[in-house]
């Protein structure tokens, strides 16, 4: 199959429809290598005899990656081209594979987190928008909430999927810190390789304007309404972030689970509600999702810290799932309502400001959760998070329900 790109006319080895799938396949197998280290730095920490609070400033080199190219560089495929800047974006978390097998001290990590951040805030506001341009060009008659609906599960499920695979095989496999950045090496080889071939979606002009960085391009009139949405994000990432960073430490120390696996599972399941709450409410028009999304995040917000001071596995484990199927809706909300609000020429720019203040929430209250740890006993800095997620979360959802009235 053949088709011709927008901008060059080049001939393509894809069509728009396969088209379409190749870049979610990258998207989400690139999201999940950003999540493998998740079971790992438990072994990293055990290994080297760091303290804890490394662990989040690891993880918020990854967090400050993101929010440094969504800012730069997380537009710029609105005018260059959504083909050529995913490309890049995969071949940055090549790069960044290659920095955790050979580099495995604590510089190497932040460096390599840090590159991965940078390919993943580019690739993600690039990948969204592509894959709406995709699926409208394939299927012009198609409701576009259902492209919607898949990138986000893509989102979720590529992140949920990295601490599975790299739980299992830091369980069962020899040399558990280099085994699975080989695998993810060779997947994203061959992302790369898929993105090459696929059709491009954006009319790239001969005379580009002139480079700025990020800014919010939505009328005066919605910004409230977009930050609201922003917020929201904001505070889903928060949950996300503290399983994809401090659930293992949490399972080692307060409630002595030692196992890499567990800790991929745990991760895995709290992503993979998010996703799977998003297809089962997918007929429930947006306020009726972000109300449930709501009503799911703070209780599961309540069962986290409850099973963080008892403490209980099941009740903490069981309050991660319970709040990751709300924060699934509620992103997915978000992510709409911002949508709504973008005009087809600055989509890219918007999702990238919307997922710029939503990674702020992967990493601040990551890297708080973290120096209270180093101050408070565990249990306590964990309730205060939840509180203040928890407060976060109902304000801007009330403030994106009274829009939709």
């Amino acid at each position: 199959m053949t088709s011709s790109g927008v901008s060059s006319g080049a001939r393509v080895r894809f069509a728009h429809a396969p088209g379409f799938w190749v870049i979610a396949a990258a998207f989400l197998i690139t999201l999940a290598f950003s999540t493998v280290p998740t079971p790992l730095y438990a072994i990293y920490q055990h290994r080297d005899g760091f303290p804890t609070y490394v662990i989040t400033v690891i993880f918020a080199s990854y967090a400050v990656g993101v929010m440094a190219s969504l800012y730069l560089a997380g537009h710029v495929s609105d005018w260059l081209g959504r083909r050529r800047i995913a490309l890049l974006a995969v071949l940055a978390e090549v790069v960044s594979a290659v920095i955790f097998l050979v580099w495995q001290d604590v510089p190497g990590l932040l460096i390599a987190r840090f590159i991965c951040g940078i390919g993943i805030g580019v690739l993600t506001a690039t990948a969204t928008a592509h894959l709406s341009e995709l699926r409208q060009i394939a299927r012009p008659a198609e409701d576009p909430s259902r492209s919607a609906l898949i990138s986000s599960m893509v989102n979720l499920g590529g992140l949920a999927f990295g601490p599975l695979v790299g739980g299992l095989l830091a369980q069962y496999v020899a040399s558990p810190l280099e085994r699975p950045y080989e695998v993810f090496l060779g997947l994203l080889l061959l992302s790369a390789v898929g993105i090459a071939l696929v059709p491009e979606t954006v009319e790239r002009l001969e005379e580009r304007p002139a480079y700025r960085p990020q800014r919010v391009a939505v009328p005066s009139a919605s910004k409230r309404l977009f930050f609201a949405s922003a917020i929201g994000a904001f505070a889903a990432f928060a949950i996300f972030g503290l399983f994809t960073s401090l659930a293992p430490t949490f399972l080692g120390g307060v409630l002595h689970h030692r196992a890499p696996l567990l800790a991929g599972v745990v991760t895995f399941v709290v992503f993979t509600a998010g996703a799977v709450s998003q297809a089962v409410f997918v007929r429930f028009e947006r306020g009726n999702q972000l109300r449930i999304g709501l009503a799911l995040m703070s209780l599961g917000l309540i069962g986290v810290a409850t099973g963080g001071l008892i403490p209980n596995l099941a009740v903490f484990v069981a309050g991660g799932v319970v709040a990751g199927a709300g924060a699934g809706l509620v992103f997915r909300g978000a992510v709409a309502t911002a949508a709504s609000l973008a005009g087809p020429t600055t989509r890219g720019e918007v999702l990238a400001a919307l997922f710029l203040i939503a990674y702020v929430g992967l990493a601040i209250p990551v890297l708080a959760i973290g120096l209270g740890i180093a101050l408070l006993p565990a249990q306590v800095a964990l309730l205060v998070f939840s509180a203040i997620i928890l407060l976060l979360v109902n304000a801007a959802v009330l403030r994106m329900l009274a829009a939709t009235r």
